[in-house]
């Protein structure tokens, strides 16, 4: 594929690739892989009508991963010339003669990898925005937010970003591909009240395509909103009750489900759900499947990290585990087959029920919604899970008032298995979509 918006197009990034391979070949690896990628970049922001930061990057680089039996080396470098790529190798192949040889490394197995032409996902959507345009997008997203009350006094600015970046990955058991992306974004920060009462809120959108943005005046608008929402925020005394994640910070939990059946901590036993596969650990409503192959999402690829082809798979079935999330080394370890995962998990699709954010409120009756969540107390060993929040209390179904400075805490295998309901506000920002979660019954500590 040839653009004008890259330094080196599909072709030539295949070729630098393939020169990588024989370098390392005449090196004396037994095998080796390399990764080429360009990319550029442009984020324009202002605060309060004014330009504060105008962005501009243009990157390229490869890696490099030579094999001498099961000894292994890598090495990178930001210079994709003929004597950088000499260099490189030189590098990497230098790195493995001195290490020591681990059984479990080496390229994916060759059965596993991508074959032929692989699907066009319409992952690449370039948007040609002028500077000037963007600061016009950046300066509508703030203004809305001010629009929203006059008891919004400062803002943390706001953004337009877009992003392409175009690579190819090749190794020595024949593969070869590689595919631009595209991703843009708007973004809004602000600030309502005074003194010790001053709250922040944010919100942004993201995307493949332009048209999937969410209108600068919207953008702005709940920023705005939310911010104000969380004016006179109030403290709560310690209690247990049921737990609300809105749909923003719902797919953090499912973030933790990935990294505890990841293959790192599995072979680890570093992880709250070893030997899991099986065995049920959500409430029996809850349905994952993992879905690589959407067109146009963020985090969709027909091969992962290691040019493994990529499979549409449940991982959750009637709340029970179904599968894990490896590449090749640490499947490996495990005595299994590597699941397409080198490099992490492609687009997790959460059912959702019926119901929507308000209708979540209603079944609650009475609990802590959580809207913003602080520090990272979560003990992956043992599932302990405890963070700083900030959100809403409610009764008789709707929100009564802003809540502060308490902090939830709970066991997030009891947590996964008291999922009472997922609502259907799916919020689709990365790689795992999910709507509002709603917990029966967690520890919310305060005053």
């Amino acid at each position: 594929m040839h653009n004008a918006h890259f330094s080196a197009d599909q072709n030539e990034l295949k070729q630098i690739a393939r020169d990588i391979l024989a370098h390392a070949k005449n090196a004396g690896a037994s095998s080796a892989e390399a990764d080429v990628s360009t990319g550029i970049g442009q984020n324009v922001s202002v605060r309060k009508g004014e330009v504060e930061t105008i962005e501009y990057n243009r990157d390229k680089g490869l890696s490099v991963t030579v094999y001498f039996g099961h000894q292994r080396g890598s090495a990178s470098s930001s210079d994709l010339s003929a004597q950088a790529i000499a260099d490189t190798v030189r590098a990497a192949a230098s790195i493995a003669r001195y290490t020591a040889a681990d059984e479990f490394s080496g390229l994916a197995d060759e059965a596993l990898l991508a074959k032929g032409e692989v699907a066009d996902l319409e992952l690449y959507h370039p948007w040609d925005l002028s500077v000037e345009s963007a600061i016009e997008l950046a300066k509508r997203t703030e203004a809305a937010a001010f629009a929203v009350d006059p008891r919004i006094t400062n803002s943390e600015g706001a953004s337009a970003s877009t992003h392409e970046s175009n690579f190819a990955y090749a190794n020595s058991l024949g593969f070869c591909n590689g595919f631009a992306t595209s991703r843009h974004g708007l973004s809004c920060s602000v600030s309502a009240g005074a003194d010790d009462g001053m709250q922040r809120d944010y919100w942004y959108s993201t995307g493949r395509d332009l048209a999937q943005l969410e209108s600068p005046e919207r953008v702005g608008r709940l920023a705005g909103e939310r911010t104000v929402a969380r004016l006179d925020a109030r403290k709560l005394t310690t209690r247990e009750t049921p737990v609300l994640f809105d749909a923003a910070l719902a797919s953090g939990l499912i973030g933790h489900l990935v990294g505890a059946v990841s293959g790192g901590s599995l072979y680890r036993k570093s992880s709250f759900l070893l030997d899991s596969i099986g065995k049920p650990i959500f409430a029996p409503f809850v349905q994952i499947r993992e879905a690589p192959h959407l067109k146009m999402a963020l985090a969709s690829s027909a091969f992962d990290d290691e040019g493994v082809a990529t499979h549409s798979r449940d991982i959750v079935t009637d709340g029970v585990l179904q599968g894990y999330f490896l590449g090749s080394y640490s499947a490996r370890k495990l005595g299994m087959r590597s699941t397409g995962n080198a490099g992490g998990n492609h687009n997790l699709l959460v059912q959702g029920g019926e119901l929507d954010f308000a209708g979540l409120l209603k079944q609650m009756q009475r609990g802590f919604v959580v809207t913003e969540l602080l520090g990272q107390g979560v003990n992956p060993v043992t599932g302990d899970y405890s963070r700083g929040a900030a959100g809403f209390w409610v009764d008789g179904g709707e929100i009564q008032y802003a809540v502060e400075e308490v902090t939830i805490a709970g066991n997030l295998l009891r947590m996964f298995r008291d999922i009472s309901a997922i609502g259907n506000d799916v919020l689709v920002r990365g790689s795992k979509q999910c709507g509002s979660i709603l917990i029966e019954h967690m520890t919310v500590a305060g005053d």
